[in-house]
């Protein structure tokens, strides 16, 4: 066969073959193919993402609902702001309550193509791009406001890709299911400006002293120029770089024509009056006490709260002055004050919060010295001795134990009131040992003491730690008649929009002693103020109140009330150490009548109801002496504070049967020797103190 048979006839049509396709040429016809098909698939994916997301998204309002933390603003009892904790989120504007210029200045310096793009800006990531290569680093974000409010509400601060892919889908999400201005309005609540304010509202009220509603240019100008760096420009950092990032805002807005450049030449920026911010103060001490109780009264919620309390700011003022001013130099101090119901109307921690936030008046424990005699002599009153009674103030010894009087004399026969009024330890101790320690201590857990107590008899001094605030509470139950009360600084909650979340109830307390023992104990308590220990607590008005000083003078303790208002107040060193001049008569007392004149000052004077009638057991002539009604009747507390059932104390002596002479006398008995009636009545002074004090 012919070579020429071999050959490839030519085409019929008269046309030349294509050549075939190179290799080069067949792999980028594949790349794109499958660089279209990976692409539509892209696309899919990304709709089919950002659909699940939309459909997933919360509606409008449980948006505007979520927080990352809880904000928490404190109000006292006539509404003034005391302190607010944790982020501030100021009030919620809707879209056209927010400024113009606010709006103007804030997508001026952030987002200023926000009505041209779908949530990502193209055009917007390009240009930042193209800055990194020109400047080697990222000078320009590339995030729209849609993203931020993605990455505020929903995300977190991590630069990682698969953060910004997150960021991405939720923003085209969000433009997909909310308007431009839902989205705007939600921004502007919620971005974060530094100084732990989030949102317009509370930036302009931190800042600036007032509402968002009202704010002019410069200011929306200083406040839009935050976000970029809140903790560097927030003007609680650095006045001066927030002005200075406010001029450059300025600028933007001018090349927007958001404003002119005439109109911008006229501000002043470094005009602008920032407000003050609160210094931390002895308010914080009753913040600190009062708000862990809003996990009692109001349970688990992240939503924003207005906390109404029982502080009165007038008389917090004049707690921490009294303090300041009386307390000896190196000691700290102090001070309870409650109102007839229980509520605090002021608590002072220590002498400065700034350096030092231990809260003495809730957390400290410390021996209470002669004022723990007031649960000793309610025990004897509810024994059966009344504030006549004759008792013999003369050397005693008790299982070793021999305690000593204020100047080591001895006063003889007196009654039970003059006893009491001037601190007798020796005298104490006898009614004591008389009625049972553990009565005595039953009495003191009773009227809300919560720390352990020991039944040794010395523990009829107060060798048994306290805490201020039970000591105070106890002493307000006898303002009380005897009737229970429980220290509270919460009156109510509400959300920030108005909506109450608690309301406290007001209920009478149960009766813990018997209103003839209460009358009896206030006999006694306003006769040392009158003629005894406490001379210097008195103001002007009818005051009951005990001293206390503890061994070497290291505690010194005044509490009592007048008017409806009960007021404890320590003072000492947080290390124990003596304090050179320390007594509960002396510093405390003045302290306590410093803030008391102020604390009563508005309300009418109150005489005390001391002339209460004997139960009939008392009044007749029985052979046997028994509690004034059955131990049913009371309360005691456990302690943490709470209303419990009665419990048998061991050795519990409740005054079985008891020879009636000597507790009750038909006539009061003689009063004390010349030299103690010298005393009581002015014309010596007493001797000093000695150890242990009274």
């Amino acid at each position: 066969m012919a070579r020429n048979d071999f050959k490839r006839s030519a085409p019929s049509n008269g046309k030349s073959a294509k050549p075939a396709p190179t290799g080069f040429r067949r792999f980028i016809r594949r790349l794109f193919v499958w660089g279209l098909s990976l692409g539509v698939i892209g696309v899919l994916s990304l709709f089919v993402a950002v659909l699940l997301a939309a459909r997933d998204l919360p509606d409008f309002e449980a948006i505007k609902t979520i927080q990352t933390e809880q904000m928490i603003v404190v109000r006292a009892r006539d509404g003034t702001q005391l302190v607010s904790l944790g982020p501030s989120y100021g009030k919620w504007l809707s879209h056209s309550q927010i400024p113009q210029v606010m709006k103007d200045a804030m997508l001026s310096v952030e987002d200023k193509r926000y009505y041209n793009h779908i949530g990502i800006d193209p055009v917007g990531l390009a240009r930042s791009f193209w800055v990194r290569f020109q400047e080697g680093r990222f000078k320009q974000g590339g995030s729209t406001i849609t993203q931020q409010l993605a990455r505020t509400v929903f995300l977190n601060n991590s630069r990682t890709f698969g953060r910004k892919l997150r960021e991405g889908v939720l923003a085209l999400a969000l433009e997909w299911k909310f308007s431009k201005a839902q989205i705007l309005e939600l921004y502007l609540n919620k971005v974060y400006f530094g100084g732990g304010a989030y949102g317009v509202d509370s930036a302009s009220r931190k800042f600036f002293g007032h509402p968002a509603t009202t704010m002019s240019l410069p200011e929306a100008a200083i406040v839009a120029g935050l976000v970029k760096a809140p903790s560097n420009y927030a003007p609680t950092a650095d006045p001066e770089a927030a002005v200075g990032r406010g001029g450059v805002v300025l600028g933007l807005m001018v090349d927007n024509g958001k404003v002119t450049a005439a109109q911008a030449a006229q501000i002043d920026l470094k005009s602008i009056t920032f407000a003050q911010e609160a210094g931390q103060n002895s308010v914080r001490y009753f913040t600190d006490w009062a708000l862990p109780q809003l996990d009692i009264v109001l349970g688990e919620t992240n939503q924003p709260i207005e906390v109404w309390t029982t502080l009165d700011v007038k008389l917090q003022n004049a707690a921490t002055d009294a303090i300041q001013r009386n307390v000896p130099g190196g000691a700290q101090g102090a001070l309870v004050s409650m109102d007839r119901d229980g509520a605090v109307l002021a608590l002072v921690g220590g002498t400065d919060y700034v350096t030092s936030n231990y809260n003495r008046a809730v957390n400290a424990v410390r021996q209470p010295g002669s004022a723990w005699k007031l649960f000793v002599y309610l025990a004897a009153l509810e024994a059966g001795y009344t504030p006549n009674a004759e008792v013999i103030d003369e050397p005693v010894t008790i299982e070793g134990w021999s305690p000593r009087n204020s100047g080591g004399g001895f006063a003889g026969k007196i009654d039970v009131r003059t006893a009491f009024a001037y601190s007798k330890n020796t005298v104490a101790a006898q009614l004591g040992q008389e009625v049972g320690f553990s009565s005595v201590a039953g009495m003191a857990k009773r009227l809300g003491i919560t720390t352990p107590i020991t039944t040794v008899p010395s523990m009829v001094l107060g060798t048994n730690e306290v805490r201020l605030i039970d000591m105070t509470r106890a002493f307000a139950t006898v303002s009380a008649k005897g009737r229970s009360i429980v220290p509270y600084g919460i009156v109510k909650v509400t959300t920030t929009d108005g909506k109450v979340l608690y309301q406290r109830e007001r209920k009478e307390g149960d009766v813990l002693v018997p209103a003839h023992v209460a009358a009896g104990i206030t006999d006694m308590l306003q006769s040392a103020v009158s003629v005894g220990t406490g001379k210097a607590a008195q103001i002007g008005r009818p005051v009951a109140g005990k001293t206390g000083t503890t061994t070497a003078n290291k505690d010194g303790w005044f509490l009592g009330f007048s008017s409806g208002v009960t007021t404890g107040v320590w003072m000492g060193r947080d290390d124990d150490r003596p304090v050179t001049g320390l007594q509960g008569g002396a510093a405390p007392a003045r302290a306590f009548a410093s803030y008391m004149k102020i604390a009563v000052a508005g309300r009418p004077v109150e005489k005390f109801e001391t002339d209460a009638t004997l139960p009939a057991w008392q009044l007749e002539p029985d052979d046997e002496v028994l509690l004034s009604g059955s131990p049913d009747d009371y309360r005691y507390v456990d302690e943490q504070g709470n209303l419990v059932e009665p419990l048998e104390q061991p050795g519990n002596d409740r005054r079985g049967p008891v020879d009636n002479e000597g507790l009750v006398p038909v006539q009061p008995p003689p009063a004390a020797n010349e030299e103690f009636l010298d005393e009581a009545t002015g014309k010596v002074k007493p001797p000093a103190a000695a150890d242990p004090p009274g």
